[in-house]
């Protein structure tokens, strides 16, 4: 019989089972409410859940220890009780991104290759739209009614996660990059753990915090920093289908609810500050509003602390979880450092690797490098891109530029990819993007680097005003020069009605860059 205890014996730290754990210590405590179907289950429900769920789960994989189970679905309980389900029968959870077509879910698919799908009927059509040689042995509906009729049906016996399978893939999370092969980021339980306390204590989760997550669970900041790290805590955790900004503003606004801590990216909160709702809204119960997995311009920091939210703005990865975080006591502190991602979460090690290979000093500009145990072990079925990851000394290469000032503070500049030179000068599109946030007037920005006969490349900025408001070109090239130098400023603005982006949200400057060298191509042939 499998060890019933919530902690494995073998190696404590490296694979607990905080649901069995607070369903002993807070078993009538709230664990999840799912807005969408109104279910709410204690702690010892959700454990009980859980259970059922890897009974249903092994009988249908047979041996299922690294077997993959995918699942295309919106936020649910359900979805959550699958992911720990797999975690205590030793298979690897993969949750797909709904916002995909058909054709880009067939690679992920494909890639993963999954026993069993569980599928939502919403998005039933594009799972009978999948193209290409995938074998998926089992398809089920993943419904409320049928699926709590199959939970009811099986066995409620314990089962806690194998002490064996700390260091091994527990979850497959997919990079949603703007080019190239999408990547499975495989990360352990020792990952997720490290991740989660990362976050947690960072944001002063605790036991009597009531955590909101709209962010889709398919995304590390959803499923780790936004669902795990709270339920790891013995927190309550709502749950929501779907980003809605009314409704969010509504539910953090509820005093019944209780809302303490929420996650969104910084397209989200531009979101939430154009509704109308925002002037009615009431955030004065929430501890801390965490941004991340966009740059978020000082500017958008700066008029919600005005407002009296603190709002930790912070850095993180697929292949790292949470890893940067602004403290959240001192408002005053980040009005200081606005315009950082903050200091290191406590299990990670990171150093900044200029060009030449030499570390930088404060100040310097270089390559952000990350180690610890929250760092993916590497990316599933890709052996090269997983050492090309990697230095020598064990660090994954981010890809990102950054700084970190006499006090530690880290500032992100850019992209590695997205730097250019203009006239011998280094120019990072992220400080640009971030004065031209300034501006009441503007929504979003991104600027990019085109061919520029004079100066060898020059910045192009497409911006999206705020709905009803009007922005002019000049206006926003004299504002970046009344606050940058002249070189930096762009030298051809396009007002644009939205930016490009991926089905997770991040701004696809790939197809910024074809657009306008399309454009340049057209004008100098005509």
């Amino acid at each position: 019989m499998t060890d019933p205890s919530p902690i494995a014996p073998d190696d404590p730290f490296g694979m607990i089972d905080p649901i069995a754990y607070w369903g002993q210590v807070q078993p009538g405590k709230l664990a999840i409410g799912d807005f969408a179907s109104g279910l709410k289950v204690s702690y010892r429900e959700f454990d009980a859940r859980i259970d059922r769920c890897a009974a249903l789960l092994e009988q249908a994989l047979g041996e299922p220890v690294g077997e993959r189970v995918a699942v295309l679905a919106r936020n649910s309980l359900d979805f959550l009780t699958i992911h720990f389900a797999c975690i205590r029968i030793g298979a690897i959870f993969v949750p797909l991104n709904w916002r995909l077509s058909a054709p880009e879910i067939s690679v992920l698919v494909q890639d993963a290759g999954p026993r069993l799908m569980l599928v939502e009927a919403e998005f039933q059509p594009v799972m009978d739209a999948l193209t290409g040689g995938h074998s998926v042995a089992q398809v089920w509906p993943l419904e409320l009614q049928p699926f709590q009729a199959l939970l009811d049906g099986a066995p409620a016996r314990p089962g806690r996660p194998r002490p064996d399978r700390a260091d091994q893939p527990s979850t497959l999370l997919y990079t949603s990059g703007t080019t190239g092969r999408p990547k499975g980021v495989m990360f352990s339980e020792r990952n997720a753990l490290a991740s989660n306390i990362n976050f947690a204590l960072s944001t002063r989760l605790s036991a009597s915090s009531v955590m909101m997550c709209d962010m889709p669970l398919f995304h590390v900041a959803g499923l780790m920093a936004g669902a795990r790290a709270p339920l790891l805590m013995g927190a309550t955790l709502l749950i929501s289908p779907r980003f809605d900004p009314e409704l969010a503003l509504r539910r953090l606004s509820d005093p019944e609810l209780g809302i303490t801590h929420t996650f969104y990216v910084t397209q989200m909160t531009q979101t939430l500050r154009e509704h109308p709702a925002y002037a009615r809204a009431d955030l004065s119960r929430l501890v801390c509003l965490v941004t991340g997995g966009a740059p978020n311009p000082a500017a958008n920091v700066q008029r919600w602390l005005d407002d009296g939210v603190i709002m930790a703005d912070g850095f993180g990865m697929s292949e790292t979880g949470s890893a940067f975080n602004m403290p959240i006591d001192d408002p005053d502190r980040i009005r200081r450092k606005v315009g950082s991602s903050g200091l290191p979460l406590i299990s990670l090690r990171y150093r900044l690797v200029k060009a030449d290979g030499v570390e930088a000093g404060p100040g310097e500009v270089g390559e952000l490098r990350l180690k610890g145990p929250s760092v993916t072990s590497g990316y599933w079925n890709q052996p090269e891109a997983t050492a090309a990851a990697f230095d020598e000394q064990g660090y994954l290469k981010s890809g990102d530029l950054a700084y970190a000032d006499e006090d530690g503070f880290l500032f992100i500049v850019d992209r590695l990819k997205d730097m250019f030179i203009s006239g011998g000068e280094n120019v990072y599109p992220t400080e640009i993007e971030a004065v031209i946030a300034e501006l009441d007037v503007v929504s979003e920005a991104a600027v990019i680097a085109v061919p520029d006969p004079q100066w060898g490349e020059a910045g192009l900025a497409y911006v999206v005003p705020v709905p009803g408001a009007k922005v002019t070109p000049e206006a926003v090239i004299a504002h970046v020069r009344s606050r940058l130098a002249r070189y930096k400023a762009p030298k051809r603005v396009v007002i644009a009605e939205r930016l490009p982006r991926t089905a997770s949200g991040k701004l696809q400057k790939n197809l910024l860059r074809e657009r306008a060298l399309a454009e340049l191509d057209r004008e100098s042939t005509s």
